[in-house]
Parts: structure tokens; sequence; C-alpha cells
């Protein structure tokens, strides 16, 4: 059993074995498709690491690890935006995550919108074509 300390907070992690079937990148990383359960639609793409895959086991919401921050973060924790899992696929490589779930709120993207995937490419021009729900200036004060 690991032990890992957050803040002040020791946590008490397991060895799960499904930890052992993926194919982490050299740097510990490994690559995850968020998408919404309901729509099917992909909502965002994000790392983990194993602690935060295996917290989002644990909590039933997306963790990830920020590559910018160097850190864990939960998904929502300062948006109110959270994703609570409802299924999570490892494709037959082994080298990347589908993370099916609950988007709360209907916006996964720190742009205000419902997916980060919201340009598409026309006549060689990225074009936005998803509406911003909510000015992030509202949602990240």
């Amino acid at each position: 059993m690991n032990i890992a300390v957050i803040g002040t907070d020791v946590i008490m992690l397991t060895m799960n074995k499904f930890l052992n079937d993926i194919m982490w990148t050299d740097d510990g990383l490994f690559p995850v498709i968020v998408q919404d359960d309901t729509s099917s639609r992909v909502l965002m793409f994000a790392w983990m690491n194993r602690e935060a895959l295996e917290l989002t086991v644990r909590e039933q919401r997306t963790v990830f690890w920020s590559r910018s921050r160097k850190k864990l973060w939960r998904k929502g924790e300062e948006s109110g935006h959270i994703q609570y899992i409802k299924e999570i696929r490892l494709d037959c490589d082994g080298d990347v995550l589908i993370i099916k779930v609950e988007q709360v709120g209907g916006i996964s993207c720190h742009t205000g919108r419902t997916s980060c995937f919201y340009k598409v490419l026309k006549n060689n021009e990225w074009t936005s074509i998803d509406p911003v729900i909510k000015d992030p200036k509202e949602i990240y004060k």
C-alpha cells in the first residue's frame, strides 16, 4: 500500500492491478480522452499519472495531472464543472483511456464552452463553431 500526502491529509492508496496494465509514458503519464456519457461528444483531452487515475477511480470524478503546474487537479475544483465517472475504457494497446462522464453544468472547457474541441478547420482556417455558454471571467473569479 502506498501513502500519499496531499496538503495536510494522509491518504492511503492501494496498489491496483489495473494500473500495471497501462502503457505509461517515460515521464509516467497517460493520455485521457473525456467523453460525455449521454451524447458521446468528446469534451476534452488531458493527462493522468498513476495517482490521478487511482484517485479518479476512488473518488468517481476526474482527477488529472497538470504538466504546466506539475500537480494534480480535480476537474471543477475552481469552476464547479465537475466530471462524474460513468465508465472508464482502456484501448487495445493499453496506451490511452476514454472516460465517459456526466459533465456538471454542461461546460468542460476553460473557455466556457461545452467542449474543448470547438474549432473546425474550414478553408484552411480554424473557425469556432460552439458558443460560449458562460464567460470564463464569471467562472474563474
